[in-house]
């Protein structure tokens, strides 16, 4: 092929400028370029799922409880010999006993004391105040411009009748729906991923089917190990706020265990909702004991439980998984802090199986 000719005023043409760049710029575009189309990429998938946002939260929540109850289809399929039907329906009728009793049992303990709840908020709210405006060179009257304007913005929102029945539909609709997707996976899911295999030809069959199992593993571990950790600080947690004689001490631990499916944020708003209560109910001595308690509860998950319980490769750094985290609720909300997480992890497990992949054929002799 003949070289690139000059252009018609004697410039160097495209391809000679490009080469005539420093090596530093050429690799800083190339990158930028790549996260460019990238972060173009993930945002789109974000805003679809936003638009489609009943769908998303119903095949997250599938995915997420197959991979959570996938060891126990394959006890009933080999233990006891049970058909593939008849042992996913066997495992989803499962997680419903236990979700409702759980949930029964929960309501049974502590709806009467949510009412009870929001005012210790409140109480322990306005002795942080004080404590605020006493210690620090903040006015009153800043304070509570603050918290009137918050005020405000939420009374002005008042609840519609439509869209909270709309709401609840929904809500319903994708319960419902992801019950249904579950049942079909844990049926035939591994049947569905050969037959994606099967349109995969190739050397990129191996790759592809490496890729997928280890991300499949790394979400099981992931799903399974936090649910152990976020049970783990509840009652760790709840015990403290009852040897302490704190109120309201289990409705703390269910908000402690819900907050442990979202990494760092979580933990760090339950652990805060505790301690207002406790400074609202039994002053700041107790408060600062149950501060204790919350910071030895989280020291120990993250040095002891975490290292243990989550495999290595689903582990990821406290930044990443602060930028995740902060992306997913970004983008979507509450849901999307939930998810964040797992698919970053995810992902992480897939992109380094391939290029760990490709790193071995490189070193392998061509034939």
């Amino acid at each position: 092929m003949a070289a690139e000719e000059p252009g018609p005023t004697g410039s160097p043409g495209p391809r000679q400028t490009w080469a005539a760049l420093p090596w530093l710029v050429r690799t800083a575009v190339s990158w930028s370029a790549c996260l460019v189309v990238i972060a173009a990429g993930l945002y789109l998938l974000g805003r679809i799922a936003v638009l489609l946002a009943p769908l998303a939260i119903a095949l997250a929540a599938t995915i997420f409880l197959t991979a959570l109850l996938d060891p126990v289809l394959l006890l009933l399929r080999r233990r006891l010999r049970l058909p593939a039907a008849l042992a996913a329906l066997c495992t989803v009728l499962l997680l419903l006993g236990i979700l409702v009793g759980v949930g029964a049992l929960v309501w049974n303990l502590t709806a009467s004391q949510f009412d009870q709840l929001s005012q210790e908020l409140t109480q322990g709210v306005e002795r942080s105040r004080d404590f605020v405006t006493s210690t620090l060179p903040v006015s009153e009257a800043q304070l509570d411009q603050l918290v009137d304007q918050a005020r405000e913005g939420l009374s002005g929102s008042s609840p519609d009748p439509v869209a909270g029945a709309r709401t609840a539909t929904e809500v319903v609709g994708s319960a419902l729906l992801a019950l249904v997707l579950l049942f079909f996976l844990l049926k035939d899911g591994r049947s569905m991923w050969h037959w994606v295999l099967s349109r995969v030809s190739g050397p990129n069959q191996p790759v592809l089917a490496e890729a997928g199992r280890n991300g499949w593993q790394t979400l099981g571990a992931y799903s399974r190990g936090t649910m152990f950790i976020a049970a783990v600080d509840a009652l760790g947690i709840g015990l403290a706020l009852v040897v302490l004689r704190v109120p309201l001490a289990l409705p703390l631990a269910l908000i402690t265990f819900l907050g442990g499916f979202v990494p760092i944020i979580g933990a760090t708003v339950a652990g805060a909702v505790a301690v207002l209560v406790a400074l609202a109910a039994n002053g700041p001595t107790t408060a600062l004991l149950t501060l204790a308690a919350v910071i030895a509860v989280q020291q120990i998950e993250g040095n002891l439980l975490e290292p243990l319980v989550m495999k290595r490769q689903v582990r990821l750094h406290p930044a990443v998984i602060l930028v995740a985290v902060t992306a997913g609720t970004l983008i979507a909300g509450i849901a999307g802090a939930f998810v964040s997480v797992p698919i970053t992890a995810v992902l992480w497990r897939v992109i380094d199986t391939v290029q760990q992949r490709r790193s071995t054929s490189a070193l392998l002799p061509s034939d």
